[in-house]
């Protein structure tokens, strides 16, 4: 079984990749899309979206990271995906599943799965571009408006030479809402000889139950379930195996947070860094009612000195267990 971190933009930065990695049970995670236009990106760029390029892909606990790719133009993402090897990409991944409009407006994304041909063309010039050792991988929703296109979309990817595929099992006009309609992943699993990895709605452990035997896959990509529940990932890997398994106390998540707090401190301009503790602290109140009554302190604070001293004051926790 393989279980990866989602790339979410705007929320799965380098830090919390950092942060959930080390919690473990997450083979391997992948950078917020990079978009392509129409240039040659500078190396900064990959550096930028995936700091870990220069710590041989891999996060602080070890886990390895891929590179994703955004955009419509093939010979552009060609171009790029080689870069993006040469400056250590262990895999480049496509993004055909982001439902943004912004994104979608600029003709990347999930819109592109209106035009299976297309993304054959993308999935192929990609494939040629970078060493054959390097895999080249996707993420689709099921459609644009609607499932229409689901199968032809996957034959797409896997006949330009996708190594696997992850499907987020809605389309992009149901956007985030549930219900993920899992009984679809297994069919495009049943039309391609690839690897599928099943994605949606997994927030807790009866719901990795459902999606194991609606969906019938064995691999799985965990996303929003995993950022308000660090340790969701471990708790898989117990139910897997038959193992007991006592679920992370807020006491020990307390280190992480107080970490992934000083790291953004550090990287972010002062204005910007309290959005970011905000941001985590609100999925996690899922979860954690200490973690909705420190978002509530924090809710109104501008000021980093004044979180440092709420954040950073919290009582120690005990050491994160290992993976």
């Amino acid at each position: 079984m393989q279980l990866a971190l989602a790339p979410m933009e705007g929320l799965v930065d380098d830090i919390l990749r950092d942060v959930l990695t080390q919690v473990g049970g997450i083979d391997w995670c992948v950078t917020e899309f990079v978009r392509v236009n129409e240039q040659l990106l500078p190396p900064a760029v990959f550096h930028r979206f995936g700091p870990e390029l220069k710590h041989g892909s891999r996060t602080r606990a070890g886990t390895p990271l891929r590179v994703q790719l955004l955009g419509s133009n093939p010979s552009c993402l060609g171009d790029n995906a080689a870069l993006a090897c040469t400056l250590g990409a262990p895999v480049i991944d496509l993004n055909f599943g982001c439902p943004a409009k912004t994104v979608n407006k600029s003709r990347g994304g999930a819109v592109l799965l209106k035009e299976p041909e297309l993304l054959h063309a993308i999935m192929r010039e990609v494939r040629r571009s970078v060493p054959a050792e390097i895999p080249v991988t996707a993420k689709m929703r099921l459609g644009y408006e609607d499932t229409r296109l689901a199968l032809d979309c996957a034959h797409a990817l896997a006949d330009g030479g996708a190594a696997q595929i992850v499907v987020h099992a809605r389309t992009k006009a149901d956007g985030y809402k549930p219900p993920a309609h899992w009984e679809w992943v297994a069919r495009i699993s049943e039309a391609i000889a690839r690897p599928v990895y099943a994605n949606g709605e997994i927030w807790n452990l009866h719901d990795w139950r459902r999606c194991r035997q609606v969906s019938g896959m064995q691999d799985f990509m965990l996303g929003r379930g995993l950022v308000a529940c660090p340790d969701l990932a471990l708790q898989i890997r117990a139910d897997r195996e038959g193992r007991d398994y006592a679920p992370m106390r807020w006491s020990e998540l307390i280190p992480l947070v107080q970490d992934f707090w000083t790291q953004q401190r550090h990287k972010l301009p002062a204005v910007y860094a309290p959005g970011r503790i905000k941001q985590w602290l609100n999925w996690l109140a899922r979860n954690y009612v200490e973690a909705a009554e420190l978002f509530a302190r924090v809710r109104r604070e501008t000021d980093c000195v004044a979180i440092d001293r709420i954040v950073l004051g919290l009582a120690d926790g005990i050491r994160v267990r290992a993976a």
